[in-house]
């Protein structure tokens, strides 16, 4: 077992009704001017169960503030303008805290926002460069706005965590943002907010979280309580997105996807596990990167590929690792027996669920994957990953998924 240093400062607020009861009480600790972040509009559609829009719930609340907002944040977020336009309205406006409405994305780009703001002096758009270096880690992040978030999809687990993965159009990179400056002070989480997201993004959230947990549980050192911990939530997860599917208004079904996520990428489903190198997300991080497609789809798309091209390159007792691992996944999960019954149950739930499982059916075809296997092996570090992985392998991984 290895040592680990661990600590979240995040509150998180849990449960039916919970943004009327307590958010009032918890903005007022940070004064009064606030940013309001969120995407393109779903929190000002009336959601079932409640009186209001979430969107005029939250500025029923924040009434007597100065209140300030940035609509239009997208999927996979992008630095330019969301970043860019988010810190020049904090340092504009001298903001006290920033409040992110909306789902994962929405709250990895406040992240962003939150520390370029705290950590850059003057006007940011002189220093478009500087915050770009202090995005992708080149420079340390030293101070930042605090962030309160209010997450209305289930997904990324952001509400729980340091970091967020943040695009930049004109490079095509995408890459992750770290710093414990910018773990939310306070995270909202009712699952009724959930009853209304479209089906195509309810099971990428939940897509999205298995591939979290499957990140963690394919490594060389490993616990038994946390590969109990970890088959459990993708149980769960498998089990409750079908009630979600049969009812997208089964509170519980919500609630159980809902607590998984959240724990998906704050790490406590790993403590004492080696680290994996995170391989999938990195591949994931070119596909929607060059082509903007929904993250989760993507990594249901890698995974069963990842999984049979290391059963497959892996040698002597690495490959004795990798047949382990993926057998007791498989049995413990699926009730699959075996390393290809075990491939085929991932790829196959997906499929059963209705995600789409090949890149054309996601509009990504063969004239890009050279390129996009360099971008990664380059940028990622996936030579160093449990199972090593080099440009021919990256390029080898994306031609299976056609």
């Amino acid at each position: 077992m290895k040592n680990f240093d661990y600590q979240t400062p995040t509150r998180l607020v849990f449960g039916k009704g919970v943004v009327n009861e307590k958010l009032a009480s918890v903005m007022n600790q940070y004064g009064k001017r606030v940013l309001v972040t969120y995407g393109g509009g779903s929190i000002k559609r009336k959601v079932a169960g409640h009186a209001k829009s979430l969107y005029d719930e939250v500025m029923d609340i924040l009434a007597g503030k100065e209140v300030f907002e940035l609509p239009g944040i997208q999927p996979n977020p992008k630095f330019n303008p969301s970043v860019l336009e988010g810190v020049h309205l904090c340092q504009e406006h001298h903001i006290d805290v920033i409040l992110s409405v909306g789902g994962g994305s929405v709250l990895d780009c406040t992240k962003a926002i939150a520390g370029v703001a705290g950590t850059l002096e003057g006007k940011v758009y002189d220093h478009v460069e500087e915050a770009w270096d202090l995005v992708r880690g080149l420079r340390p992040t030293t101070a930042a706005v605090p962030i309160v978030d209010i997450i209305t999809m289930a997904a990324t687990g952001s509400e729980y965590d340091m970091g967020g993965v943040i695009s930049r159009t004109e490079t095509n990179d995408k890459l992750a943002y770290f710093s414990p400056l910018v773990f939310p002070a306070v995270s909202f989480i009712d699952p009724t907010y959930t009853f209304s997201v479209p089906v195509k993004h309810t099971l990428a959230g939940v897509a999205d979280c298995i591939n979290h947990i499957m990140e963690s549980y394919f490594c060389a050192e490993h616990i038994d309580m946390n590969d109990a911990f970890m088959e459990g939530a993708v149980r769960s997860l498998a089990k409750n997105v079908k009630r979600v599917l049969a009812n997208p208004e089964d509170y519980d079904a919500r609630a159980e996807i809902f607590y998984a996520t959240t724990l998906g990428c704050n790490g406590i489903y790993c403590l004492g596990n080696s680290p994996s190198g995170w391989p999938m997300h990195a591949m994931e991080h070119a596909l929607s990167a060059y082509y903007d497609i929904t993250h989760g789809e993507g990594l249901a798309i890698l995974t069963p590929r990842w999984m049979r091209h290391i059963l497959t390159h892996a040698s002597g007792e690495l490959h004795e690792q990798v047949v382990e691992r993926i057998e007791k996944f498989g049995k413990n999960v699926f009730g699959a027996e075996g390393c290809e019954a075990s491939i085929l149950a991932i790829h196959d739930f997906y499929r059963e669920i209705g995600i789409p499982m090949t890149l054309r059916e996601v509009g990504i075809d063969e004239s890009r994957l050279g390129e996009m296997a360099r971008h990664v092996a380059e940028l990622e570090g996936l030579d160093q990953a449990w199972v090593p992985l080099y440009e021919q392998d990256i390029l080898d991984i994306f031609k299976a998924c056609l």
